[in-house]
């Protein structure tokens, strides 16, 4: 898959997660969490976990278009999202399904 397939796909989670948000901003806990729990680890990735808890941390409107902006900074951000959890598997399938058509899943079947 090309860079800017990634890049796009990208984009088409974060833009998931954030309808998701909209619904149940409850599932931000689940982004902070993780945050958290990557931050003990004390990796090199520690001011990309403090960028998007700066990002976290922002009025919530403000926080859910930034997350899906095409820009350098959040694409380079998007890399180590803290978002892992906040999408269901089937949700998450859906969006590969319309990057990788005809792809064989894990989960069994040939979903084109």
């Amino acid at each position: 898959m090309s860079h800017d397939r990634l890049e796009r796909r990208s984009i088409a989670f974060h833009t998931a997660v954030a309808a998701k948000l909209r619904e149940r901003p409850e599932l931000l806990g689940i982004a902070l969490d993780n945050l958290a729990r990557w931050s003990k680890l004390g990796s090199r990735s520690q001011p990309y976990f403090d960028a998007w808890r700066a990002i976290l941390e922002k009025p919530f409107e403000a926080m859910l278009a930034i997350i899906a902006e095409d820009t350098p900074e959040m694409r380079e951000l998007r890399q180590s999202s803290p978002f892992a959890g906040v999408l269901e598997p089937k949700e998450r399938w859906q969006i590969y399904d319309t990057f990788e058509l005809g792809t064989h899943h894990p989960r069994g079947g040939d979903h084109r």
